[in-house]
C-alpha cells in the first residue's frame, strides 16, 4: 500500500506541472489558395495544413480547459475573497483566450472552405 503513495504523488506533480506549462497556440497557415486557379494538388496540400492546424488548435483549447480545470478549487469556501478574485481573473483570461482561438479557427477553416467551394464548383464544370 505503501509503494502507492509515491507513484500517486508523482502522478498529481506531473499533473499540476502539465496544467502549470503553457499552452503552445498553433500558427495559422498560410492563406488557402485562390479556388479559381489553384490546381487539385494546391488544394489537397492546403487541406493539410488546414486540418494540421485544427488539430493544433484542438490541442491548444485542451491544454486551456485543463489549466482552467487546474484553478478550480475543491473547496472554494475555505479560499479568501482576494483568492476567489485571483482564479476568477485567471479563468475569465482563459475563457478569453479559447474564445479568441475558436474564432480565428473558425475564420481560418472558414475562408479556406470557401476557396475549396469555389474550387470544386469550377471543376465540376469540366
Amino acid at each position: 500500500m505503501k509503494a502507492w503513495i509515491p507513484l500517486s504523488l508523482s502522478l498529481f506533480v506531473g499533473f499540476a506541472a502539465h496544467a502549470q506549462s503553457s499552452c503552445v497556440y498553433p500558427h495559422s497557415p498560410a492563406a488557402p489558395p485562390d479556388g479559381n486557379t489553384a490546381t487539385r494538388a494546391q488544394m489537397i496540400a492546403a487541406k493539410h495544413d488546414f486540418d494540421s492546424y485544427n488539430t493544433e488548435m484542438n490541442a491548444y483549447l485542451d491544454c486551456l480547459k485543463l489549466k482552467s480545470d487546474a484553478l478550480t478549487p475543491k473547496d472554494p469556501t475555505k479560499l479568501s475573497p482576494e483568492e476567489k478574485k485571483k482564479i476568477a481573473d485567471q479563468q475569465t483570461m482563459l475563457v478569453q483566450k479559447n474564445n479568441a482561438a475558436v474564432d480565428e479557427l473558425q475564420a481560418n477553416v472558414g475562408h479556406f472552405n470557401d476557396q475549396l467551394k469555389i474550387f470544386l464548383a469550377k471543376n465540376q464544370k469540366k
